[in-house]
């Protein structure tokens, strides 16, 4: 079927919808963060929606872009990889082409679950998971310094975790009504 003009101004409307979230929509993304296995009927339920126009936001929004997939967390110690390491990378050169190339690299390597490009001391902020610090080691020296581009890397290992949340901040889509400062920082102690 050809693309039609008809097609192409629905799709405008969609997108022109789909820039600002409403209060449904953030209620929406919330509750799929905290449990993205819901039933679109219990979403529905708990956001105060019946459940097609429910559907409907819940497609815009992956159409949109703001849902971007769905996955299971899995408990890393259960299964085996007790070691996490923050590894800075820094480059050789910092020539475009060099830097596509390592983060080519570095996006194919499975113990690496999150990769940043960072600015100062460095080039990428690696956080590696593996099973034992042996292992960890090999992996350090067989492939993360013979990446192309890499000059040195630095390691760090977590002692601990205090925080592992994929979950994102929502309270600044809400709307905004008078003052954001808390009361209590509105009480300031009066001067004597």
């Amino acid at each position: 079927m050809p693309y039609s003009g008809y097609h192409k101004k629905e799709s405008f409307v969609k997108m022109a919808v789909m820039e600002t979230l409403d209060k449904f929509d953030i209620a929406i993304l919330n509750e799929l963060q905290a449990d993205g296995r819901l039933t679109n009927t219990d979403l529905a339920q708990r956001v105060g929606l019946s459940a097609a126009p429910c559907w409907r936001r819940v497609r815009a929004l992956e159409e949109g872009g703001y849902i971007t997939g769905y996955r299971a967390e899995i408990n890393r110690h259960k299964i085996g990889l007790g070691v996490m390491a923050f590894v800075r990378l820094f480059a050789e050169r910092n020539a475009a082409t060099s830097i596509r190339e390592l983060e080519q690299a570095i996006t194919a390597l499975p113990q690496v679950v999150a990769c940043h490009y960072i600015s100062g001391d460095g080039s990428f902020e690696l956080q590696v998971v593996e099973q034992d610090l042996g292992s960890f080691s090999r992996f350090a020296q067989e492939r993360l310094i013979t990446l192309p581009n890499v000059k040195d890397l630095r390691t760090s290992f977590s002692l601990g975790e205090v925080k592992a949340s994929g979950r994102l901040p929502l309270d600044h889509l809400g709307p905004r009504t008078g003052a954001t400062t808390p009361k209590a920082a509105l009480r300031a102690p009066r001067r004597r």
